[in-house]
Parts: C-alpha cells; sequence; structure tokens
C-alpha cells in the first residue's frame, strides 16, 4: 500500500474505551490511505489482549502495526518505538483515552496536506484556541499546563498556547531528525523542544477536548508535574550541541560578573541571579561573536551614567544589541560553517 502518512498511537491500560476509540479513528480515516501504529505499553488491565485480538476487525491486517511492550515504560519510550515503523510524508500523533477527537487529527491532515501550508513542518492542537468544544476538570492541570507553556515559549523562542498538547502531526523528515530521550510524560516537552531548537516554528490550530476524571482512568499526576520544570531545563540547558554549551557558559560568565556591580546585600544577591540567568538565554542562538557584541554594548551603556542608576542606559543599549546582533548574524548563520567558526557565529 501507497502510505501518505501514519498515525501513532500509544495504549495504556484503556480497555474500557479503546475499542470505542479505533471505531471512531478507523471510521474518521477511513477514506485515505494510512499506516496505524499501536503501541501497547504494558498494560495489565486487558488493552493489550483486545488490540491483539481485535484491531484486525477494524483495519486490514496489511495497514497497521502492533508493538507490544513487556513493561511499562512511559508515553515517550512508546512513542519512540512507533516512530521506528513511520511511513509516509507525515505523523500524526494521537492519544487512545478519547480526550481528543479523531476528527480534530484529520484536520490537521487536512492543513498540511494543503499546497498553500507546505512551509508547516510541525502543526499542534491547541485546546486554547479555536473555539471547540471544552471540559476541563482539574483547575491545577490547567495552570499548570499554561504555565510550562509560558516557561517554553521564554526559553525556547516560541509563542504556542499548548505545549502538553496530545494530537499534532509532524513532517516525518523533521520527526526522524531528532534525537527523543524522555520516556514519560516529558515527552510533549522533549519533542517541542528539540524542533524548537532546529529554528523551526510551531503552527497550531483550534481542537476540542473532554477531560477525563482520575476515576475514569486519567494518569497524569502532580509528579509529572512537577517533574515538567526539571524537563524544561534539560532539554533547555544541557541537551544542546558543544557550540552551544560552549556559548552559554561564556553568556554565563560575563553576565553573572556584570550583575555584581548592582544592588548590596540580598537585592545584590537577585540581581546576579537574575542576570546570570538572562545570560544562559542569551546564549540559546548567539555564538560568541554575537554575545561579545552584546558585552560591549552593555559596557558603553554603563558609561553614561554612575552607581544604580547605570542600569537604565545599560538595558537601553541591551535591548538594542539583541535588536542589532540578531539582525546581523542571521544572515551570517545561514550560511554553511566549518566546525571552528562554529563556536564563533
Amino acid at each position: 500500500m501507497n502510505v501518505s502518512f501514519s498515525i501513532i498511537v500509544p495504549v495504556y491500560n484503556e480497555v474500557k474505551v479503546i475499542e470505542h476509540f479505533v471505531d471512531k479513528l478507523i471510521k474518521t480515516f477511513r477514506h485515505l490511505k494510512v499506516k496505524y501504529i499501536f503501541i501497547d505499553d504494558g498494560s495489565n488491565d486487558g488493552s493489550k489482549n483486545w488490540l491483539e485480538n481485535n484491531l484486525q476487525n477494524f483495519i486490514d491486517k496489511n495497514n497497521y502495526e502492533l508493538i507490544l511492550l513487556k513493561k511499562n515504560k512511559g508515553k515517550g519510550f512508546a512513542v519512540r518505538k512507533g516512530i521506528e515503523k513511520i511511513e509516509g510524508e507525515y505523523t500524526i500523533f494521537i492519544d487512545s483515552d478519547l480526550e481528543y477527537d479523531p476528527n480534530d487529527a484529520l484536520n490537521l491532515f487536512n492543513i498540511v496536506n494543503d499546497n498553500e501550508n507546505k512551509n508547516i513542518k510541525a502543526l499542534f492542537g491547541s485546546r486554547y484556541i479555536g473555539g471547540k468544544l471544552q471540559l476541563r476538570r482539574h483547575f491545577f492541570n490547567d495552570i499548570a499546563v499554561r504555565l510550562n507553556t509560558w516557561i517554553f515559549n521564554v526559553l525556547f523562542n516560541q509563542s504556542i498556547t499548548d505545549l502538553h498538547s496530545g494530537t499534532k502531526i509532524i513532517e516525518n523528515k523533521l520527526l526522524k531528525s531528532l534525537n527523543l530521550t524522555l520516556n514519560g510524560f516529558g515527552h510533549e516537552i522533549d519533542i517541542s523542544s528539540q524542533i524548537s531548537s532546529k529554528e523551526i516554528n510551531i503552527y497550531e490550530t483550534g481542537i476540542s477536548y473532554i477531560e477525563r476524571s482520575f476515576e475514569e482512568g486519567k494518569k497524569i499526576t502532580i509528579i509529572d508535574g512537577m517533574l515538567s520544570y526539571y524537563f524544561l531545563f534539560k532539554a533547555r540547558f544541557l541537551q544542546n550541541d558543544k557550540y552551544t554549551q560552549v556559548s552559554m557558559l561564556y553568556s554565563l560568565t560575563m553576565m553573572t560578573f556584570i550583575g555584581t556591580f548592582f544592588g548590596m546585600g540580598i537585592g545584590k544577591v537577585m540581581i546576579t541571579l537574575v542576570f546570570a540567568f538572562v545570560g544562559l538565554v542569551n546564549a540559546m542562538h548567539r555564538k560568541i561573536f554575537a554575545l561579545s557584541t552584546v558585552f560591549l554594548f552593555i559596557y558603553l551603556g554603563s558609561l553614561f551614567s554612575k552607581g544604580n542608576g547605570r542600569i537604565f542606559p545599560i538595558l537601553l543599549f541591551y535591548f538594542f544589541s539583541l535588536w542589532l546582533t540578531k539582525k546581523i548574524f542571521k544572515k551570517i548563520n545561514k550560511k554553511d560553517k566549518n566546525s571552528i567558526l562554529k563556536f564563533f557565529i
């Protein structure tokens, strides 16, 4: 079969809804050439047996693959196993818990399949735009998603609304270039951060969302929420190429040093920490030459005043230098560079 795209469906303990979900999924995509990839992540409630015994009743055996994991490894691990089997130009990701509507996944495919949208490599469904049907049962989960999304946008220079969306479509060429490593619910952060690190725009469109209660089978916990902050830190500051790591060390050192010139007592400590963090952020998309230009402008700004008042011209010169270096080095970065120049430009 000539496959147009693939659909990855991770499954873990969804025996109560799996039949309804599969039936709805197949009916939604029945007129398209799809390869379905189901990954049972060590289910112990009967989901595995249902998939083994019943998938062939809904899908031709040549149109799907069933991957059975002996132990529960986490959503990220299951998805990585599924990516090994993808075919076609794109892959759709959708959870099997019926919180997400397969019709919205079809809409994502129709958008990227439009000739006018061929530049879209990653399209996420968002539960916060588009006026689609919504039901949220867990207030703090909602707050955590919004906060994580905001932090992600700051760290990765994106402007998305729903970092943890379970429905998305990604170009297979891009997908295969990612080095995904996180096993659990950090998968959404892992995949989004690596796409952003390649300076690829993430598009969004509205989707519906009917959230389950914990009694109905919702699995994400407060521990997963706390781990997400570590995953964000790891993805932004630890999982970089050696060129970016060198730039981060350089920028962290210089901005920490600059921060020590302001404030007194605890205020001095707080300002220094803020400058140190800003130093790390500066190095996300700038190498040593661009960073040195920023530090030069900070020095020039410090000449226009004395004491703590210096911070105002410094900030003015600082923001101007960010704009200037972005304009200048954006064109340079598009050109091929040897391994030595990558440390500097």
